[in-house]
C-alpha cells in the first residue's frame, strides 16, 4: 500500500466496520425484536428511574407510542445501515481505480451522510432525548448511555477522519 491511499484505505475500513455493526444491530432487532422492544419500552415509562413526580409527566405508557418508537429506531437504523453499506462500496471501486475514477467525493458524502444518521440516532435519540427527557441515567436496569456514547464517539471519529484535508483526496477536489 502507498502513503497516497493509507488515508482512503482507513476510510474503507472504518466505513465497511461501522456499516457491518449497524447492519447487525438492526438485523438483530428485526430478528429478536423483544428484547430491545422491552428496552425502550422501560425507558419511555421510566417505570425504573427514580420516579420524581416532577419529571414522570415526561413518561410514554402507551404500548402503541412505545412500538411506533421503537419501529421507527429500526428503520433509522436499517436505513444507516444501507448507506454505509452503499458508502463502503463506493470507497472499495475508487480504491480499485486508484482514485482515478469519481475521486473519492461520492464515498465521503454517502459516509457523511451515514455517519450523521447515526449520530443524530446514538447522540439525539439515545443520549439527549433517552439519557436526559426520559432520565434513563438513572435505571440500573435500562440504561443504555454508555453503549449509545461509544457509538457516538466511534462514528465521530470516523467523520472527522473522512474529512481531514489531505492531498489523498486530490482526484475529488471538485467533490
Amino acid at each position: 500500500m502507498t502513503a497516497e491511499r493509507t488515508l482512503p484505505v482507513a476510510a474503507t475500513a472504518l466505513t465497511a466496520t461501522i456499516a457491518v455493526y449497524i447492519t447487525l444491530v438492526a438485523f438483530g432487532n428485526v430478528t429478536d425484536f423483544g428484547t430491545n422492544q422491552e428496552f425502550v419500552r422501560h425507558v419511555l415509562a421510566m417505570d425504573t428511574t427514580f420516579q420524581d413526580r416532577d419529571v414522570m409527566w415526561r413518561a410514554v405508557t402507551d404500548a402503541t407510542l412505545q412500538n411506533a418508537a421503537y419501529v421507527t429506531i429500526i428503520v433509522w437504523e436499517t436505513l444507516a445501515a444501507l448507506v454505509l453499506l452503499a458508502a463502503t462500496g463506493l470507497w472499495v471501486r475508487e480504491l480499485r481505480r486508484g482514485g482515478a475514477g469519481q475521486g473519492f467525493g461520492p464515498a465521503r458524502r454517502a459516509t457523511t451522510l451515514g455517519l450523521l444518521m447515526l449520530m443524530l440516532l446514538f447522540g439525539l435519540g439515545f443520549v439527549a432525548i433517552g439519557g436526559e427527557w426520559f432520565a434513563m441515567w438513572q435505571s440500573t436496569k435500562w440504561n443504555g448511555l454508555q453503549a449509545a456514547t461509544r457509538m457516538f464517539t466511534l462514528t465521530g471519529i470516523v467523520l472527522l477522519l473522512i474529512h481531514l484535508p489531505s492531498p489523498q483526496w486530490r482526484a475529488d477536489r471538485a467533490g
